[in-house]
């Protein structure tokens, strides 16, 4: 695309749940934002990176309000600025589609978006980057693109694009239709026709986009439109409408407009994809050994061969097998043949059903100042590691139930018990009896660490009453 175009604005979604890779990825900390790549990376990092380049406007990140702190915190690592949007429940994607739209219209009415996943793996940027020049230079024009990824293999886990004969450019031609997850016969026919993987990328025009969706699904544009004019500013999120967005019906945008319109196009990506959707894809995407093995972490095996085994701690040892996945974290162990890999979202419903914790929670809980993990829970007590990052600043709250100690193992901590402050170094201890007024902050440039001490009749996350909190939760 030449210099002189208008910049593409990137739609980004990054609400969803990905529970095919649980134990690590669960509802409090979704695949999106674990660093799995070997970068170092999530990959919705790494899609920031790839959508940052020249060419690119700054993004519009749809996510949820669990997640809010959590996108601000690795755009900031990226120095990436842009719009974050906070849905107030979630709708599929279509809503999504519809929000990012409208604002990008607010911002430059005959725009070109690109709209992609927060969790999927690119191999090649720039051809990234080069498909989506050609892609918009094809929707300016009226058509909606869509990326379509070249099959390596006939498989059943992805939807297929059909490609009609007309031309539009460039590896792209006029979209004939779409079909659904196939049997393993129907993959391989469809691979050997020349039909492409559907990537759920889409690249559009916003005046096309918008009389689409008024003309296919009125109701969830009038949905969007209705959240965005009535939406808050909230630090520095834009808080969508609740009442306004709750009427939009839960459809996808394939459904709600792509298998519908006339005005489809696709055009066939150049680089390698994949939406590392369960594990065997992720040890698809990465290096192996030579016993075709990817081992990470605290990991030893024996007479092992084309397996996936990961531990973020404890020590995960298999013997004798093949083609298997062990994932371990500090509260879950998963162990699948790789070809049932993708039923964990089975399991991971079947533990709901049970009332387990663990099918949505980590043991590490998310916090906008840092995080912290459970290590012991008994009666009338609870023993937590606390980590703040510098600058972190805890809610100024009182407990009714229960008493704390503190004891800092790493950093300095300041704190706050009624209408004393005092810092705390390693080894040194604060309490807090029941009732006080207290708040917790790290004023230094290190990770300040400490180990809580609960002492009382009731424990629970909701016995907090905040009085002032900079981060303005409830």
């Amino acid at each position: 695309m030449p210099a002189s175009s208008p910049l593409i604005i990137p739609i980004i979604m990054a609400g969803g749940a990905g529970t095919r890779l649980w134990p690590v990825s669960r509802d409090s900390m979704p695949k999106q934002f674990i660093p799995l790549l070997d970068s170092g990376m999530s990959t919705f990092q790494a899609t920031l990176e790839r959508l940052s380049g020249p060419g690119f406007d700054r993004p519009i990140v749809i996510t949820n309000n669990d997640f809010r702190f959590i996108v601000a915190e690795q755009m900031a690592l990226l120095r990436i600025d842009g719009e974050i949007v906070l849905e107030p429940e979630r709708r599929d994607s279509a809503a999504a589609v519809a929000v990012g739209t409208v604002l990008a219209e607010m911002r430059s009415p005959d725009s070109v978006c690109v709209v992609v996943a927060a969790d999927h793996a690119i191999g090649d940027t720039a051809a990234f980057a080069e498909d989506c020049r050609i892609a918009a230079a094809i929707a300016a024009s009226g058509p909606i693109m869509t990326i379509g990824i070249v099959p390596d293999h006939p498989s059943t886990a992805y939807g297929y694009i059909e490609q009609a004969a007309e031309a539009l450019g460039e590896r792209a031609h006029r979209l004939a239709r779409f079909v659904e997850k196939p049997e393993a016969a129907v993959a391989e026919r469809y691979v050997a026709e020349g039909y492409l993987w559907n990537s759920g990328n889409f690249i559009f025009s916003v005046p096309t986009m918008l009389a689409e969706m008024e003309r296919f699904c009125p109701d969830v544009l009038e949905a969007a439109r209705a959240a965005v004019e009535h939406a808050a500013r909230d630090l520095d999120f834009l808080r969508l409408d609740a009442k306004a967005f709750a009427a939009s019906p839960k459809i996808s945008i394939d459904y709600a407009v792509m298998e519908k319109t006339d005005r489809a196009g696709v055009l066939a990506a150049s680089f390698d994809w994949s939406d590392i959707g369960s594990w065997d894809a992720i040890h698809a995407l990465k290096e192996k050994d030579g016993d075709g093995n990817r081992l990470e972490g605290q990991v030893s095996v024996l007479a092992t061969t084309n397996s996936f085994v990961r531990s973020e701690d404890m020590l995960a040892t298999v013997v004798g097998l093949d083609d298997v996945i062990v994932v371990a974290t500090h509260d879950a162990v998963l162990v699948a043949a790789k070809k049932e890999a993708g039923r964990v979202k089975d399991l991971v419903a079947q533990l709901r059903q049970q009332g387990r914790r663990e099918a949505g929670e980590h043991l590490r809980i998310y916090r906008p100042w840092g995080w912290y993990q459970r290590i012991d829970l008994g009666d009338r007590f609870q023993v937590k590691h606390i980590c703040v990052k510098p600058g972190g600043l805890l809610s100024l709250q009182r407990h009714h139930h229960r008493a704390e100690h503190w004891v800092v193992v790493h950093g300095t901590a300041e704190v706050t018990i009624d209408d004393t402050v005092k810092h705390y170094h390693e080894n040194e201890a604060a309490y807090l009896p029941i009732g006080c007024i207290h708040r917790l902050h790290n004023p230094g440039k290190i990770d300040l660490k400490l180990i809580e001490v609960q002492v009382g009749s009731y424990t629970g996350e909701d016995d907090i009453v905040r009085i002032e909190d900079v981060y303005l939760r409830n």
